[in-house]
């Protein structure tokens, strides 16, 4: 193994989350700066999204998704931030030595200052559903039959079925419409969508595909290729009901049943987990239990919207600059005051605050446990309830947030909770 070298900050993933890092980074005048791609180009998932709808929160118009990372890439460029494609990360110290290897160096290792993960999420695997039947060709899923298409130009099938409505796969339905295949419905297990209300107008209500909610797939036919599936509805147990059953004759099958944070390197580090979002628990500069290793992107929680990918992930890079150019020295004082998800409210990001460290107003985003119609996003600074706002309607598939005033928590320097729900009046 080559001797060590060294960067004020390695950040692990090229994607929307790692090249926003990145170029707020080198603005926040830290120059030494190393992105670690595991792929052969930047711009991550954003590569194969070529529909349109990214960008309309940060550059105020409406982009597809490699015209979105590029905006990000040319920074990366124009900034000269050093990166390195098709390497992969080993491993990741505690004390922040990054393992990393690729075909051209071999195996190498990298002392750095501060880390920044952005490693992005993956699919939930057909192992993780327990569906029944045989294995047989035409099960893939949604990402992958999207790379398929609009990457290599190959079309995984003509008659599809889709389980899962995670935006995903809800893109994936109008997709395989526009190349010509037939899909016949997209079968969900929970009593709502995990997508965007936007995807499913746009996407299925368009193309009259129907959504099957609290429903599943009980049956795979096909030994060598998928032929039909018959999905049955579920009931509060979430176990099917029998004599709901309906066949569909098709050749492939899609999944789209949630995504989950990549963070392997995470935990082989030691960084506490959130249990819930199953990404880092960080505070209120993303940083997470290990001084100066920050996260951001869908590695720390599953995002909606890129927009907001990039927004946490400009803090993040902000903050690895501050932490380096601070001689990696803890800054903040007083004790941490703790956030808490409960009555709806599924998790917070950040999980605590320090007031000395905070900006002077903090978004703090978090997702609700089902659907909530004509309800109210309350925050309590311990038992005193500071905002209660009305939302028509809060699903799962979509983030919330709420706004946090340093000034607010000055007011209140014993404040040791701040407590989200969901209340009805």
């Amino acid at each position: 193994m080559a001797g060590m070298i060294s960067y004020d900050i390695v950040i692990v993933g090229g994607g929307p989350a790692g090249l926003a890092a990145a170029v707020s980074a080198k603005k926040a005048g830290t120059d030494s700066i190393l992105i670690i791609e595991r792929d052969k180009e930047l711009g991550g998932i954003l590569n194969q999204c070529i529909h349109n709808g990214f960008g309309l929160h940060t550059f105020k118009e409406e982009l597809t998704g490699p015209e979105y990372a590029y905006r990000f890439i040319e920074q990366v460029y124009d900034l000269g931030i050093e990166y390195k494609l098709d390497t992969m990360v080993m491993d990741i110290s505690h004390d922040k030595v990054v393992t990393a290897m690729n075909r051209t160096e071999g195996m190498f290792q990298i002392q750095a200052g501060a880390v920044i993960l952005a490693m992005g999420c993956r699919e939930r695997p057909r192992g993780a559903l327990n569906i029944p039947g045989y294995r047989p060709a035409g099960i893939y899923s949604a990402g992958t039959a999207q790379r398929l298409v609009n990457m290599e130009g190959y079309m995984p099938g003509r008659e599809v079925v889709i389980l899962g409505s995670g935006d995903i796969g809800l893109i994936m339905a109008r997709r395989m419409t526009f190349e010509g295949a037939i899909v016949k419905v997209v079968a969900e297990l929970m009593p709502f969508s995990g997508g965007l209300k936007r995807n499913i107008v746009q996407c299925l209500d368009d193309y009259g595909i129907p959504l099957k909610l609290s429903h599943t797939i009980v049956d795979i036919e096909g030994k060598e290729r998928v032929s039909a599936v018959t999905i049955a509805e579920v009931g509060p147990d979430m176990k099917p009901i029998p004599g709901t059953e309906e066949r569909y004759t098709c050749d492939t099958l899609l999944l789209s049943t949630g995504l989950i944070p990549e963070n392997e390197l995470s935990r082989g580090a030691g960084v506490a987990m959130n249990p819930v979002t199953n990404g880092p628990a960080v505070n209120e500069i993303l940083e997470t239990s290990i001084p100066g290793v920050f996260a951001c992107g869908n590695v720390l929680h599953v995002h909606d919207l890129v927009d907001y990918v990039s927004e946490e992930a400009t803090r993040a890079g902000a903050n690895a600059a501050a932490y380096v150019q601070s001689g990696c020295k803890d800054a903040k004082e007083g004790e941490d005051i703790k956030l808490v998800a409960t009555e709806g409210a599924r998790y917070t990001v950040p999980g605590t605050i320090n007031v000395s460290r905070m900006e002077d107003n903090l978004t703090v985003r978090f997702r609700v446990g089902a659907v909530f119609k004509d309800s109210y996003v309350s925050v309590y600074f311990d038992d005193e309830r500071v905002q209660h706002r009305k939302k028509r309607i809060m699903a799962p598939g979509e983030m919330e947030q709420v706004i946090i005033q340093k000034k607010k928590l000055q007011e209140r320097p014993d404040l040791k909770t701040i407590t989200i729900k969901i209340e009805a009046d």
